[in-house]
């Protein structure tokens, strides 16, 4: 296993990363339900999203991807709270520009991907890991505790005190990986919009010091 920072070229699978990270444990996760699109064409939204100028948290520079001899296989982003969260709406603008989004559809999205705000408070002081996924055939074989261990080292040397991870309530894989990483729970934001449209109560947050 090597592990190394996200590059452009790994555009395709950091797609595949966001969209499955989106999901956690259910069918469907914020980009399935907020493009309203197919699969293909919320991966080619994605792809587009990891390469834009801006560099959200969802730009490829912000992932570690861990390799197998078979290639990349997993990865995460992991970033300081206040350098990345405000510029999402501003790459999400920049990708639906590229693939000649209209403002209404444009518009759209925000509308369709609301339900997520009842239950995100932006953090500001804090290192935050997000887009956790391994690709389906390489699950349990220790990717993500390795990406974790290296990207929490990448917290402490920029010098940040502590780290922040949320997901979806009742994903109880993630949960098991991020108490075994040393995250403890801190809250859960519960509202009946997000459970309505995303179909889980709302979001589990989880903290470790660095």
């Amino acid at each position: 296993m090597s592990i190394r920072t996200g590059t452009r070229d790994d555009a395709a699978l950091l797609a595949a990363i966001i969209l499955t990270a989106s999901r956690g444990h259910l069918v469907r996760g914020w980009f399935d339900l907020a493009l309203d699109r197919s699969e293909n064409e919320c991966l080619d939204f994605l792809r587009q999203l990891t390469v834009t100028v801006t560099r959200s948290m969802w730009h490829y520079s912000r992932f570690l991807v861990a390799e197998s001899s078979a290639g990349p296989v997993a990865a995460l982003s992991a970033f300081p709270a206040a350098d990345a969260y405000p510029l999402s709406p501003i790459a999400i603008a920049e990708a639906g520009e590229t693939l000649a989004l209209t403002p209404e559809q444009h518009a759209k999205i925000w509308e369709r991907g609301e339900y997520a705000f009842t239950c995100t408070v932006p953090p500001n002081d804090v290192w935050v890991i997000e887009n956790v996924a391994t690709l389906a055939r390489y699950r349990r074989c220790g990717y993500t505790s390795a990406l974790l261990e290296r990207a929490l080292e990448a917290g402490r040397l920029r010098g940040l005190k502590q780290a922040q991870v949320t997901f979806l309530i009742g994903n109880e894989s993630a949960q098991r990986t991020y108490e075994k990483a040393g995250f403890r729970l801190v809250e859960e934001r519960r509202h009946p919009d997000f459970e309505a449209v995303a179909g889980s109560p709302g979001l589990t947050q989880f903290v470790r010091s660095l």
